[in-house]
């Protein structure tokens, strides 16, 4: 009985300890209800762009699953929460985001919070009696906090000195520059078990290092990009210097850092030869970085030995000095060394690779950006067995692969991209690399092999990238052989290789693992077919700029359910948007532009997908556009240029709608859009790029546009826009202004007024009137202005001069008048990378494998793809200029105006002018010898004036110049001689000026044409000749008046004589013809005197 009793009080307890345990797991399933509560609370400070949407008000949502926190996967509490850039509110005034006090009060739930990012919030300090003091009781395990790149200054330390537990903390760039606390650093001497300290960029001095002295535990110190230059502060192991102001002699303080085992002198002002006596004292050294200085070689001051020798170095960058091959011989102490990148120097020509055969235990070697031809091969370097990374990448090195490659037996990652190099289709060089994992051979050539060759590699590739290698017709249709033979490929390239046939899915189903195919710029053509067995690995295919027909397979979407980019542009497709697309939930990247597409686009693609950028450019898409725009919720960039979308876009209830707050970019130029302009689009607090050109809209711009505060690029040119510019559009970070082509009315006004940001003016084509206004100085970074073929007058203003950015300037076709400023001479017409709109570039990486793995990747994809384009009339034709050309394109046009007086000879020190155009004015005077400084001027038209006296010889000197016109002025005597430049120009360069001579006018200048009492004025005598001229004229009416009241008076007084006057006027009327002298004096007379 006593036995049954036991068993049956054992079973009780073991359901006990289970119910228990049950209930344990039950509460513990979702975070806790007072942390969610808290990070709800937090919601409202840290959700900028709607960053925190996952972050939602609904009962049992579980907060350990939403974005930027993690919770103990036993405990469910939180312990890292991640609020970086997620409070950046503009100050709309001021270029910069407004600051903000923080409560950090508000952290106290999270009592197991180890990790806390606050980084890019413009966080200037905590409020009173609220800072980060208050959670060193209650946040007992907090060790990483990151406030780097706020606003904060020392009055923040002594509350964060409070945060005993801290290991890892992050000030970098912030304001400690502005100390209202002059020994606030000590404080921080009270986080004993501080290891790790970043206090780059705040523009800090030496002192610091007197206040942080009683660091004890401190390991890491990063001081980049503050004002240092001067003794250095005992750190056990990692000291980051980059970005500050030593010089050479800094080395000598590095003798008291024996126990320093890492050290960063990036871009750190060291030059010349550097010595190695006080690298040397460094002897526990493993990690050195002397990149980005102008070092040209080591040397030892006191000895004159050039040896560096540390004996645990394993790690050494030299990259962005001015080393020449000679280094290699310096550094052949450095048994240990693991790891050398000299990239960017000053390798020319041949290196002897015997200097690398010390490096016994060399696992990377990076040469890459410089000059080398030839790689003279030695035993020691094929003993390179460690050798795992090695890139030679954009040298010169030209020929067949050094058959020693074959030996590199460890090689895991080898790059000889950008170089001469002839590689066999086969890749017999490689075959031997068992571990080779990383090829990339850009821009290099592929060859047919001279005998045949049938031997499998050896090797597994999970990288292979070989644009630009394939020019040949006869290669066109072979592919590399090894391919076939490759089972393990994670990223493949083989884009602008003209490579035809269809396209090769055999890649796709040997490579179960593949993530990113690139086929782009080849010759494909037929149908898209692909596999129906499911690839789920692929996340990026790109077959754009092929000759693909037919509907794009809806297969696509069964077959990479994981998509998420997709490039199908600049083929031939046509048919639907396939409306799978829109169930793709991983696709962020769709570009199906260039194309013959049609149709609708589906609203659920919009609506239900999870787009980021969505390019449908130029296609023959319809509809009404307005629901694909407000339906994107999440797309942060929408083309839609090129297409027939037609109707109104004000027809809308948009009372039912919410504008995305994610919509930055917009393009809908080019279409058949007509009504007015929306004025919902107001609401778009976040667009930052507006294009809309090339429509049909009219009326009014209306005030509604005022509101968009963050605007950068506006484009309504080409429209039938009519009204004023709204004075109150002046958005704070607007850029580029596009109006052209409109039928916009009267002055400038206010609008644009102080816009210290704007780039780009563009109001060419229009109706507007009045003066160039006063406050155009205002207009600091102008650097394209463009007000051509408007009814602006008056002078033109000489605060043009003060716009110093002025590159590119055209008030032709207008009616300025007055003199020319010569101010404008004083412009610098700097090269200007602002004028064309800033985009950034990125590519695709290899998830959850090494880094090494991404080595040979290129740069690919633009995260923007509107362009600033700028049409400008030189060369006597309209250009259009773009990208990099529009970078350095300079101009003056002032054309078809009024413009009196004489060509400032300070237009002569536009010595970086590439066009210059004072055609159809009334300009006086000679042409100034001083144009020849114009080196770089490519169009001169000073045609259509009254100019005068001899054309400048020095003029010859302009090499550059391939449009000459000085048509149809008063100019004499003769030409230049037809030499470099001007032995191109042909007679019409000079036509309708009567009195210049010379071979290419047919015209003998030994004879003297004009009367020989016509002088030529020259340019050092103008004052005078203007005197002479102005007495002749004077002489000659009073002459002309008298002679006619002379005639007059006889003619009226004797009738007899008045008959035969007529009688005779009506004969020579028939019968007699203007002598061509009498013709060129009359001409003549009248064109000095008038």
């Amino acid at each position: 009985m006593m036995m049954e009793w036991k068993w049956l009080w054992f079973i009780r307890m073991a359901v006990m300890l289970l119910v228990l345990e049950g209930c344990r797991w039950c509460t513990i399933d979702a975070c806790l209800e007072n942390e969610r509560i808290a990070l709800l609370h937090l919601k409202p400070f840290f959700n900028f762009r709607d960053e925190l949407k996952s972050w939602v008000e609904v009962k049992g949502s579980d907060c350990c699953e939403w974005e930027r926190v993690e919770c103990n996967t036993t405990t469910r509490r939180l312990i890292q929460l991640s609020l970086n850039s997620t409070k950046w509110e503009f100050n709309v005034e001021y270029r910069y985001p407004n600051s903000w006090y923080l409560n950090a009060s508000m952290f106290l739930p999270f009592e197991e919070l180890r990790s806390l990012d606050l980084s890019e919030n413009a966080i200037a300090g905590c409020i009173e009696n609220e800072g980060f003091g208050k959670l060193s009781s209650t946040l007992s395990n907090l060790e990483i906090l990151d406030l780097s790149f706020n606003y904060l200054n020392d009055s923040i330390l002594l509350s964060l000195s409070q945060l005993s537990s801290l290991r890892y903390l992050d000030l970098s760039y912030n304001r400690f520059e502005r100390s209202s606390h002059p020994r606030g650093f000590q404080w921080l001497s009270r986080l004993t078990k501080l290891e790790t300290l970043h206090l780059s960029g705040n523009s800090l001095k030496n002192s610091i290092f007197l206040q942080m002295r009683n660091l004890s535990s401190l390991k890491t110190l990063s001081l980049g990009d503050n004002q240092l230059g001067g003794k250095l502060l005992h750190i056990q192991e990692e000291l980051y210097l980059g970005g500050n102001l030593f010089r050479n002699n800094t080395i000598s303080f590095l003798q008291g850092l024996s126990s320093l085992k890492s050290l960063t002198l990036f871009n750190s002002r060291l030059q010349g030869s550097l010595d190695t006596k006080g690298l040397s004292n460094l002897t526990n050294l493993k990690k050195l970085d002397l990149s980005g200085n102008q070092i040209e070689s080591f040397q030892s001051f006191k000895d004159g030995g050039r040896k560096l020798e540390l004996t645990h170095l394993e790690e050494l960058y030299l990259d962005g000095n001015h080393f020449n091959t000679s280094v290699f011989a310096s550094l052949n102490k450095l048994s240990n060394l693991k790891s050398l990148s000299i990239r960017v120097n000053q390798l020319k020509g041949s290196i002897d690779m015997k200097d690398l055969e010390a490096f016994i235990n060399l696992r990377k070697l990076d040469m890459s950006y410089n000059e080398l031809k030839d790689l003279v091969i030695h035993q020691g370097w094929c003993d390179l067995k460690k050798l795992e990374v090695l890139d030679v990448s954009n040298n010169a090195l030209e020929g067949m692969l050094p058959r020693c490659f074959s030996n590199l037996t460890s090689l895991r990652v080898l790059d000889v991209s950008r170089n001469h190099f002839q590689i066999p289709l086969s890749f017999a060089p490689f075959a031997n690399l068992s571990n080779l994992k990383v090829l990339s051979i850009n821009e290099n050539k592929m060859v047919m092999e001279s005998s045949f060759y049938t031997s499998i590699p050896k090797f597994q590739l999970e990288v292979i990238s070989l644009p630009k290698c394939i020019a040949s017709q006869q290669l066109s249709r072979k592919f590399p052989t090894f391919l076939y033979y490759q089972y393990d490929l994670r990223y493949v390239d083989l884009s602008h290789n003209n490579l035809s046939g269809t396209v090769p899915t055999w890649l796709l189903e040997n490579n179960t693992k593949l993530e990113d195919l690139i086929l782009k710029g080849n010759s494909f053509t037929g149908p898209l077919s692909l596999s129906s067995a499911l690839i789920s690995d692929v996340s990026s295919i790109d077959i754009s700029e092929n000759k693909l027909q037919g509907q794009i397979p809806t297969g696509i979407c069964s077959t990479f359910p994981h998509l998420s980019r997709l490039f199908l542009s600049k083929n031939a497709f046509e048919g639907n948007i396939p409306l799978c697309l829109s169930g793709m939930k991983d696709l962020s990247f769709l570009d199906l532009s260039d194309n013959h597409l049609y149709g609708k686009v589906p609203e659920e693609l919009i609506t239900k997908g999870s787009l980021t950028i969505l390019r449908l450019s130029n296609n023959n898409l319809s509809g009404n556009v307005v629901p694909v725009i407000l339906s994107a919720n999440r797309v942060q960039h929408l083309y839609l240029d090129g297409n027939n979308f037609s109707g109104e876009m004000t027809n809308v209830d948009v009372s039912t709608f919410e504008f995305p707050n994610s919509l930055s970019e917009i393009d809908l130029s080019n279409n058949k859009l007509h009504g007015k302009l929306p004025r919902w689009i107001g609401n778009a607090s976040f667009l930052q790029r507006l294009a809309m050109s090339n429509n049909g809209f009219e009326g009014s711009i209306p005030m509604e546009f005022c509101k968009l505060n963050r605007l950068e690029f506006l484009d309504l040119s080409q429209n039938n826009l009519s009204g004023s510019i709204p004075s109150c559009f002046n958005p704070p970070y607007i850029e580029h202004v596009h109006l052209h082509g409109n039928r916009l009315r009267g002055p400038l006004s206010l609008a644009f007024y102080n816009s210290s940001s704007i780039v780009t003016l563009d109001l060419r084509g229009n109706n507007l009137t009045g003066s160039i206004p006063k406050w155009i100085y205002t207009l600091s970074s102008l650097s394209v202005l463009l007000l051509k073929d408007n009814h602006f007058h008056g002078k033109v203003p000489v605060e043009l001069c003060k716009l110093h950015s002025l590159s590119i300037i055209d008030l032709s076709q207008n009616m300025f008048s007055g003199p020319i400023p010569s101010c404008l001479g004083n412009l610098s017409l700097p090269m200007q990378r602002k004028k064309i709109l800033e985009i950034g570039f990125y590519r695709p990486s290899i998830e959850e494998h090494e880094t090494t793995l991404n080595f040979g990747m290129d740069l690919y994809y633009p995260d923007s793809y509107l362009e600033e384009v700028i049409e400008f009339t030189t060369k006597s034709g309209l250009f259009l200029y773009e990208g990099n050309i529009l970078s350095y394109m300079t101009g003056i046009d002032l054309s078809c105006n009024n413009l009196t007086g004489h060509i400032p000879s300070e237009l002569g020190n536009l010595s970086e002018i590439y066009s210059l155009n004072l055609s159809h004015n009334k300009l006086t005077g000679v042409i100034p010898s001083s144009f020849a400084k114009l080196h770089q001027i490519e169009s001169l038209d000073l045609s259509y004036n009254n100019l005068s006296g001899e054309i400048p010889n020095q003029l010859v000197e302009l090499n550059s110049l391939e449009i000459f016109s000085v048509a149809y002025n008063n100019l004499s005597g003769s030409i230049p001689e037809p030499k470099a430049q001007f032995g191109t120009f042909i007679e019409n360069s000079y036509e309708g000026n009567p009195f210049l001579c010379g071979p290419i006018l047919h015209k003998s200048c030994s004879k003297t044409d004009s009367p020989s009492t016509i002088s030529t004025v020259s340019e050092d005598k103008g004052e005078d000749g203007l005197i002479d001229t102005y007495d002749f004229c004077v002489s000659f009416l009073v002459s002309y008046v008298v002679v006619l009241l002379t005639i007059f008076v006889v003619l009226y007084i004797n009738p007899y004589w008045r008959r035969a006057w007529f009688s005779l006027v009506g004969k020579c009327i028939t019968t007699c013809r203007y002598s061509n002298v009498g013709n060129f004096l009359t001409y003549h007379i009248f064109k000095r005197c008038v």
